[in-house]
């Protein structure tokens, strides 16, 4: 059997593993389909990574090997690519309960051909309802940064929002928005096919930030009020200051993106004061959450779960190219390292 792994920095390669014995409170996967993460997992692998928190990728840290004790870090020759899997359960352990052989199964996992997870307090993992799609199911976890984007700039119905960077979780933001009610989502994207995916799913406007003044554009699509919301995924320094132009006065930034240390030039003069901004720094993942004790971390992966099972969410045209897995490592250098405008969120598929 074989995993994919970061050989070297930006070398991917598949490597032959052998299985452990599953415990009693596990369960053992065949991975069907699986996707990478196109954002922090991309810094590791190029080995840039100056450090990594404890709480760093949580949901599969579990596959990085380290020395008992020590602080987590990249191994090359041994650490795991990969985010999400689905896959068929082929073993079950004696205490597990609630999981069947053959059951269909979406979790967080690196890619490789079968998976271990514990199965007994382990939420989740996730059972794949009848008619659910994969590409939706691999969708998971930057659903759950987008719901929370959108969420903490506090869209509403009839508002005008913007979302700057159309990778995954700003594709998933622009369906959550117009969904929410938003009047007007307008999308800023410098590639014209993620540009035609969102306006194919929910986006009434896009702009290429490299050909035209964003938040000049904004103001006139807006009768010159601005946007009331506007959901920043890019981490680009020249975003976030059209997003201090194009924003309505008072209105709300919400910072997504794990950003880089900002260059000079981000003026905070002006247009920001003049136009009042609220810039809230949103992650899905840290508590208590805004909204806490009503919403917590749980609260939102199970509202992403559903709205993806349900078909709420569409993340067909997100998941492009999909490969087999005997050409991921391949493919993984082309399309999420070397060329990643060719992708939005590549899909792997095991031929079983």
């Amino acid at each position: 059997m074989k995993k994919l792994i970061a050989a070297a920095p930006r070398e991917a390669a598949l490597v032959e593993y052998e299985d452990r014995e599953i415990k009693p409170n596990e369960v053992k996967i065949s991975v069907e389909f699986a996707s990478p993460k196109h954002g922090t997992e991309v810094v590791d692998f190029r080995g840039i990574t100056p450090f990594m928190d404890e709480d760093f990728n949580e949901e599969w840290r579990m596959f990085m090997p380290r020395e008992e004790g020590s602080k987590p870090g990249i191994v090359f020759g041994e650490f795991q690519l990969g985010n999400m899997v689905v896959g068929k359960i082929v073993e079950v352990g004696s205490e597990v309960t609630d999981y069947q052989l053959g059951e269909n199964v979406c979790t967080y996992g690196p890619i490789m051909e079968t998976l271990i997870v514990n199965a007994v307090d382990n939420h989740r993992l996730r059972k794949m309802p009848e008619g659910g799609k994969w590409q939706n199911a691999v969708c998971y976890d930057p659903a759950q940064y987008a719901m929370a984007g959108v969420r903490d700039a506090n869209v509403r119905a009839g508002d005008y929002v913007v979302v700057v960077g159309l990778g995954a979780i700003g594709q998933i933001a622009v369906q959550l928005a117009k969904r929410a009610g938003a009047s007007i989502v307008i999308g800023v994207d410098p590639l014209a096919n993620r540009c035609e995916i969102a306006l194919r799913n929910g986006a009434d406007f896009c702009f290429d930030p490299t050909s035209c003044d964003v938040g000049y554009e904004v103001k006139k699509l807006t009768n010159k009020l601005g946007a009331d919301s506007i959901i920043e995924t890019s981490g680009n320094a020249a975003a976030l200051q059209a997003a201090l132009k194009g924003i309505a006065y008072g209105g709300t930034i919400s910072y997504v993106a794990f950003g880089k240390p900002l260059p000079a030039g981000l003026n905070f003069g002006r247009e920001a004061h003049f136009n009042n901004a609220k810039i809230i720094f949103s992650r899905a993942a840290s508590e208590p959450n805004p909204d806490y004790p009503r919403w917590n971390r749980k609260r939102i992966e199970d509202t992403c779960w559903e709205l993806l099972m349900n078909g709420y969410l569409n993340c067909e045209d997100i998941i492009d190219p999909i490969v087999r897995f005997e050409e991921s490592a391949e493919a993984y250098m082309e399309f999420v390292d070397q060329r990643p405008e060719l992708s939005i969120k590549m899909g792997i598929k095991y031929n079983k």
